[in-house]
């Protein structure tokens, strides 16, 4: 179990303030949400006196909090080799492959990145989602960030909202793009079909843009990178356009050929077992030592070959 013991007296600017509006300036490592719930046990004191979390602060008064991190979750630690590409004892950044389950849910309650993450380091049940500030699909490869530290983990997330972490992906897509661009489209669960997502009015606003790495006969090779971050968004918006990722089994409804098309390029993209998808670079700003952290990530082996079968498409 983890212990806290933090110690400050309120100074002049912060008077008048609630009290936990006050610690976030105090003490801006964790959050609003978790210094609540410390006042609410009442492991918060203001000049050795309990407290609310809207009671007001004075100039001079000591505050106290002495608390500790408990299991923020259930999920069991399972031995599950993981490519971790850069750590710290701040954080991970973990390479993931395709076909591994980012969290535990229905229909997969273990064997997912989460298990493994808490077998390679115990103390990520203090923190919530082991860490992981982001996501991957299933079968979405790539670059995952994992914080190992509660005041670590509350940076990232802030900086995840203020787009502060730069992700970049790298995918295929049927059809061939002109150009670079930008997609706003909201996003929001499909009204029929609840495992897919749909570009809806009602749905929540997502900015993706792109930008062409190379083009082949009738398929683009892209660059790409999220503003926001809605579930599936890359794959719904490229197939909103008109251009889905190959492979991809919810959002690439009809394949489409060219005439001439090599026949055994054909044939691997028919039978390609996945979104050709992935997180290929995370960019940010180290939250404890604020030096630029830049890694990558090169495409797995069964994107590379589709992309080298697609440089040299033959004709017929």
């Amino acid at each position: 179990m983890l212990s806290i013991h933090l110690e400050a007296q309120i100074p002049q600017h912060l008077a008048g303030l609630r009290l936990d509006q006050a610690l976030i300036r105090l003490f801006p490592q964790y959050s609003r949400t978790q210094y609540q719930h410390w006042i609410r046990q009442g492991l918060v004191s203001l000049d050795g006196q309990k407290n609310r979390p809207k009671d007001s602060v004075q100039t001079g008064q000591r505050v106290t909090i002495t608390a500790n991190l408990v299991s923020k979750t259930q999920d069991k630690p399972q031995n599950i080799a993981l490519k971790i590409i850069y750590e710290d004892e701040n954080l991970l950044i973990v390479d993931k492959p395709s076909g591994l389950i980012v969290h535990p849910g229905a229909g997969h309650s273990d064997s997912t990145l989460v298990n493994g993450l808490l077998h390679y380091d115990p103390l990520l049940e203090k923190l919530p989602r082991a860490g992981l500030i982001h996501r991957l699909d299933k079968e979405t490869s790539g670059l995952l960030l994992v914080a190992r530290q509660l005041e670590t983990y509350t940076a990232l997330v802030n900086a995840m909202k203020l787009r502060q972490i730069h992700r970049e992906y790298q995918c295929i897509v049927q059809g061939l793009l002109i150009s670079g661009r930008s997609i706003e489209a909201p996003i929001g669960r499909h009204p029929r079909q609840r495992t897919q997502m749909a570009v809806m009015k009602t749905g929540k606003m997502a900015v993706t843009h792109y930008r062409i790495i190379e083009k082949f006969q009738a398929h683009t090779h892209l660059r790409v990178q999220l503003e926001t971050g809605r579930t599936h968004q890359i794959r719904v918006h490229l197939s909103h356009i008109g251009n889905p990722i190959l492979g991809d089994p919810l959002y690439l409804k009809q394949l489409r050929f060219p005439p001439g098309l090599c026949p055994s390029l054909k044939e691997r993209i028919k039978h390609f077992p996945r979104q050709a998808l992935h997180a290929t670079k995370l960019e940010l700003l180290h939250p404890n030592n604020g030096k630029l952290l830049t890694l990558k990530s090169p495409f797995p082996q069964d994107i590379q070959e589709l992309l080298t079968h697609l440089k040299n498409s033959c004709s017929t």
